[in-house]
């Protein structure tokens, strides 16, 4: 079984196309379909379903993306371990929810570049659940996402407690008003993408206000967020930094939560097996060092 092949198959699962994942892969469409092919073959059954609109994994496809994700994360391990001599440099990939990055990173990340400038770095932000999915993959070295996390292939280190809250628009000026004063299926849920903790968390506050068939409405970043919040086009659960470092910090209302829906803890996680680059452990020691994280 070739290593190109498997690496093949997994980008296709990723993207669920022969053209994205050829893109992903810097090569032509052909080259993609041929290894598909060859993989398929020897294997002695098919790992994709072909459709109109992509790909879609069969069973055995399914049964195989797990392994093909660990050897390709291996594959990439082994080379960054043969190349690391000690010194801090080359290619680190980090993950964050969009909130920890907007206010929490900024001053790590200088730092970590100050002291390591010969360390490439790039920050990927999405929702916790696709964040785990990239460390296990291997995609990600590390990722900033909400606790608790539970898996037995990560390790977790406290970074930041939050304490999150419930933002309207201003006129709203207490939770009683908010809820006299919206239809009886309650207010618009303005969250980040399905995978999201935070959405999670507000989904199980409103269904406790008595709310469960509120409307969601998906945005794409924490300013739109808030802005559409100081529209009074809906209600969100940030952390408190995020809204009180906001420019609109003034336009909208903070409702505080009891200590159960409140607290929340941001954890860095990398995978438990296999080599720590010395790039990655640069940023454990800026991460670790400074005031304002909780060192684990």
């Amino acid at each position: 079984m070739e290593l190109s092949d498997i690496q093949t198959f997994a980008a296709v699962a990723r993207t669920g196309g022969i053209t994205r994942a050829a893109e992903e892969l810097n090569t032509v469409q052909s080259n993609v379909t041929q290894r598909i092919k060859a993989l398929e073959a020897e294997i002695g059954t098919p790992l994709f379903e072909r459709h109109s609109r992509g790909m879609a994994l069969t069973g055995a496809g399914k049964r195989l993306l797990p392994y093909a994700q660990r050897m390709a994360a291996l594959s990439r391990e082994a080379v960054l371990a043969a190349r690391d001599d000690g010194e801090p440099k080359g290619p680190l990939s980090i993950g964050s929810m969009e909130t920890t990055a907007a206010v929490r990173l900024p001053p790590l990340l200088a730092d970590f570049h100050r002291r390591f400038p010969a360390v490439r770095l790039s920050l990927r932000t999405s929702p916790t659940a696709d964040l785990v999915a990239g460390v296990l993959e291997g995609t990600l070295d590390g990722a900033f996402v909400a606790g608790p996390i539970a898996h037995v292939d990560l390790t977790a280190t406290s970074a930041f407690r939050e304490e999150l809250v419930l933002v309207s628009a201003r006129r709203w000026a207490s939770l009683a008003e908010l809820r006299a004063g919206t239809p009886e299926s309650g207010p618009t849920a303005l969250v980040f993408r399905t995978g999201c903790t935070y959405r999670q968390r507000l989904e199980q506050i409103l269904v406790e206000f008595g709310w469960p068939s509120a409307t969601r409405f998906e945005l794409g970043t924490l300013d739109g967020m808030i802005g559409c919040v100081a529209a009074d086009m809906g209600v969100t659960l940030l952390p408190r930094t995020v809204v009180e470092r906001s420019a609109m910090t003034g336009s909208v209302t903070v409702h505080a939560l009891s200590p159960s829906h409140a607290r929340v803890e941001t954890l860095f996680i990398q995978r438990r097996a296999g080599h720590q680059s010395s790039a990655l452990q640069g940023f454990l020691s800026c991460l670790t060092r400074d005031d304002e994280i909780i060192a684990a």
